[in-house]
């Protein structure tokens, strides 16, 4: 255990000397991020960094760490994120159409699930005492988790350093509970997970505000569909918690995108249109800085990881409690924030409306704003005294 500790850190010194040759690199290839609307940056600024991390990656896999993985999965994987990476590639020098890149995702996660052979095949769900096979239905399941969760990652990359921190927190909340929860034999899971948090974590430096580099989408397509891929492998057979588990852990991005889609089709616009409404903007328009907004979201995703650490040590009773909480206090930061627009408030409403009633309803209830005369009750103890 020690050794992998050590080559761990390795892996962080690794991918922080590598990152300044992929910077290079950027500006050959002509993978530079101008400003516009949409973005943040004020001057160009080189992307592909996910580059880095993904031949950090591959240098522990297949080096440092070869022992620890099963030689046909781990080509696999590799042929599969080489898909990815390539897309990623593609898009950051050239500019790919949502589809071109969605087909990418698609083609990487047919290798996975055909030849790599990870996919969800069991779900056991509470209350039913047998295992539900899956079936046919393995195919479509496992191929909308990997396409969603790299996505998720990819739509949460708007600020310096936000997807990095962000899935660092995530992988690493993985890593433990695969190594201290799951009781897998399978060590090469949380193994890979620590890996591509060791990678992310020699790469921050470079990506945090001010940023010098970019993950672009060489990196954050790369790291979803990492995490994607690694979430999978522990749910070949999977309980209602065990799939409960990663979903909670990457609670911020996949709330964003979740809501990032209610939105757009509220607004009746299409789904891959980008816009300037996610967690991360409506953070910076209540008065955040750009440190301040990526920090904020760091911490919501610790608070996110802690929960999912929760549901693992709760008794079932108290696992419904814990969703029922999470969803009432989801739901109130987001219409706190504003992240499905302004008059969007209908548990805020609800809760003003519970409260109004409670007032019309107790006739001894009178309530008393500062500065304005005191109520008839108020007045009548004070004549009394």
């Amino acid at each position: 255990m020690f050794k992998i500790i050590v080559e761990l850190f390795l892996l962080v010194i690794i991918s922080a000397a590598i990152t300044p040759f992929i910077r290079r690199l950027a500006f050959v290839l002509g993978a530079v991020d101008n400003p516009n609307a949409r973005r943040v940056n004020k001057k160009p600024m080189p992307t592909i960094g996910g580059l880095g991390i993904f031949v950090t990656f591959n240098i522990g896999a297949f080096v440092l760490l070869r022992e620890q993985f099963p030689t046909h999965e781990i080509f696999s994987i590799l042929l599969a994120s080489s898909v990815i990476v390539l897309t990623g590639l593609i898009d950051d020098i050239l500019e790919l159409k949502p589809r071109q890149k969605m087909f990418g995702i698609f083609i990487a996660s047919l290798i996975i699930y055909f030849l790599a052979g990870i996919r969800m095949n069991v779900l056991k769900l509470p209350l039913i005492p047998h295992e539900i096979n899956l079936g046919w239905w393995s195919f479509p399941i496992t191929i909308f988790w990997i396409l969603a969760l790299t996505n998720a990652v990819n739509l949460i990359d708007g600020l310096d350093g936000l997807a990095d921190g962000v899935s660092m927190i995530s992988l690493t909340t993985m890593g433990i509970v695969g190594y201290f929860f799951l009781h897998t034999h399978q060590l090469y899971v949380p193994i890979a997970c620590f890996m591509l948090a060791a990678c992310l974590l020699g790469f921050l430096p470079y990506n945090f505000h001010p940023a010098k580099i970019f993950l672009g989408d060489t990196g954050a397509l790369y790291i979803g569909f990492m995490i994607a891929v690694w979430s999978l492998k522990g749910l070949k057979n999977v309980t209602f918690i065990s799939l409960l588990v990663p979903i909670i852990i990457l609670g911020v991005p996949i709330t964003d995108t979740v809501y990032a889609m209610i939105r757009r089709k509220l607004n009746k616009k299409p789904i891959s249109e980008a816009d300037k409404h996610h967690l991360h903007h409506q953070l910076m328009r209540m008065g955040l800085t750009h440190r301040q907004t990526v920090l904020t979201i760091y911490a919501l995703s610790l608070v996110f990881s802690f929960i999912s650490l929760l549901f693992l040590l709760s008794p079932a009773w108290g696992t419904w409690l814990l969703i029922l909480g999470l969803v009432i206090a989801l739901e109130y930061f987001v219409e706190s924030i504003g992240l499905l627009g302004e008059k969007y408030h209908p548990l805020m409403n609800l809760i003003q409306k519970i409260i109004n009633q409670k007032s019309k309803t107790d006739p001894t209830v009178e309530v008393w704003h500062l500065g304005d005369e005191k109520p008839n009750q108020l007045k009548s103890k004070k004549d009394q005294k």
